[in-house]
């Protein structure tokens, strides 16, 4: 009797051991990339509870088994500047690898509107700066349209349409009243301070160092636009570099200056030596780019106001509508800038070869500028694989990966401690993780068909979910959970 209780015994004891060693699900005998340890190897992964909870080379068990031979096992990408938020937006992003997307560049008109809309609807993990463009909109007594708040945020109404609201300096009242409305959208959870300089360019040297001082009061990052771009002074993007530097030097502040290379132009590498000069200074700034020679944005906003063309270096002909592929007159550019409604334009102001030597310098991340009707939206992350690892081998495996997923990570730190657990590919981590073929991987959107999906992600995995299997989206899934600042952390809702 005592032999078969003991019997029993193990085989309780024996069934409790495989069961707490089985995952949710393992994804087996892949090239395991971590970014940050430098790990390179063909490894299992084991995934419980939207953990990674074993990394190893012998067999793993798991409710479901990926097959991963001959795929790279990679952390999913973070993009940090992401403003197509909508469903479609989500599944290309998808599809590029993309396991984070946040619109912090500008950020929601409302922080509070924009991550309910999302709750439970996302397949994505998503969150949002609290927008100075919006704020500042709003005390002006020009409030962004409601419609934006919700689901289409990320649309060109982020942007107010040129006027006073954008033109005319603010007072100290409105400058007060505007870091009022800010404080209240990072208690929201806003995850930093987001300022499109150049679309307010009525704002003074003065209101952007008060903007990047309420960041530094709350330890959050700015996010920046800078003002101006090209080479005429004033107004040059040197100048503009140097602007929000300075800002940064005085306030404390930690500095993020968006997609560098459509920018500064011309100028970027000596933008990015500029960049460079200042970390090695002590202050925090880092930088971003996208691997495309056109820009897009709203023809009526206040970057299209009187110099424009001089300033860029372009004319009408090289500002192209995204949906028709028209390139635009001069009287057809007045006609949609005076429109009281907002259009999408193509701006060609850059050259491959700058593009070229941006994108693998080591200081810079990637992150797309996303929205429906750029190419960038679909293709950013496969199109930065495609080309600058296999075709033109300027940037290893390991480094294009780190761009897209660690370096986002470690700035994202700035604004979440649950940012440690993203962007790499190690035990503990969150289970982000995307599955691709190197050799295949590659965009396939154009200025043609932008929506395009890429090819050659074979999984997606979001918070332990897959949501794309054997290279298709899963219907049905929404995984996807809000990234918060530390203003909405505290209340235990959100990551």
């Amino acid at each position: 009797m005592r032999r078969v209780i003991l019997f029993i015994c193990l085989l309780v004891f024996s069934t409790a051991i495989a069961a707490a060693q089985q995952y949710d699900l393992v994804l087996e005998g892949g090239r395991v990339m971590d970014p940050e340890t430098g790990l390179d190897a063909v490894r299992n992964v084991g995934i419980r509870d939207g953990k990674i909870v074993r990394i190893a080379p012998e067999a793993l068990s798991g409710r479901r088994l990926v097959h991963a031979s001959g795929l790279v096992v990679a952390p999913g990408f973070i993009d940090l500047h992401q403003h197509g938020q909508d469903l479609a937006s989500q599944r290309v992003k998808a599809l590029d690898g993309v396991t984070t997307a946040l619109e912090l560049e500008i950020g929601a008109p409302d922080v509070a509107k924009f991550l309910k809309s999302k709750e439970g609807r996302s397949l994505i993990h998503y969150g949002t700066a609290a927008s100075h463009v919006a704020a500042r909109a709003a005390v002006f007594g020009a409030p962004l349209p409601a419609e934006v708040v919700g689901d289409h945020s990320g649309a060109p109404e982020i942007l107010p349409k040129s006027g006073p609201a954008t033109d005319q300096p603010a007072t100290p009242e409105q400058i007060e009243a505007i870091e009022e409305r800010l404080r209240a959208e990072l208690d929201a959870g806003g995850l930093a301070v987001g300022m499109g300089i150049q679309y307010t360019p009525g704002a003074t040297r003065l209101e952007v160092i008060d903007m990047f001082r309420l960041a530094a009061e709350r330890r959050l990052p700015v996010y920046t636009h800078m003002r101006s771009a090209g080479r005429v002074e004033p107004g040059s993007s040197i100048e503009a570099v140097s602007e929000v530097i300075g800002a940064a030097a005085i306030t404390g502040a930690s500095l993020h200056i968006v997609h560098i290379n459509s920018t500064c132009l011309r100028d970027s590498l000596e933008c990015l030596a500029m960049v460079e000069g200042a970390r090695a200074r002590g202050l925090d700034v880092t930088t971003e780019a996208y691997p495309y020679i056109a820009g897009m944005t709203a023809v009526n906003s206040a970057l299209f106001n009187p110099g424009w063309r001089e300033k860029l270096g372009i004319d009408y002909g090289d500002l192209v509508l995204p949906d028709t592929g028209e390139h635009l007159t001069k009287q057809r550019f007045d006609e949609l800038h005076n429109s009281s409604t907002t259009h999408w334009v193509l701006i060609f102001a850059n050259t491959q070869e700058i593009v070229d030597r941006v994108i693998p310098h080591p200081l810079v991340m990637i992150a797309s500028d996303g929205a429906e009707g750029h190419p960038r939206n679909a293709g950013t992350y496969s199109r930065v694989l495609a080309q600058y690892v296999r075709e033109k081998g300027t940037l290893t495996l390991m480094d294009a990966i780190r761009k897209m997923s660690f370096m986002p990570a470690e700035m994202l730190e700035r604004s979440t401690p649950a940012a440690r657990q993203k962007g790499r590919l190690q035990e503990g981590a969150d289970a982000d993780i995307v599955v691709f073929d190197a050799a295949t991987i590659g965009d396939r959107s154009t200025f043609q068909k932008p929506m395009e999906p890429s090819v050659g992600v074979q999984y997606l995995v979001v918070g332990g979910t897959v949501v794309v299997d054997e290279g298709k989206i899963v219907p049905d899934v929404f995984p996807g959970r809000a990234i918060l600042g530390p203003g909405k952390v505290g209340s235990g809702k959100g990551r």
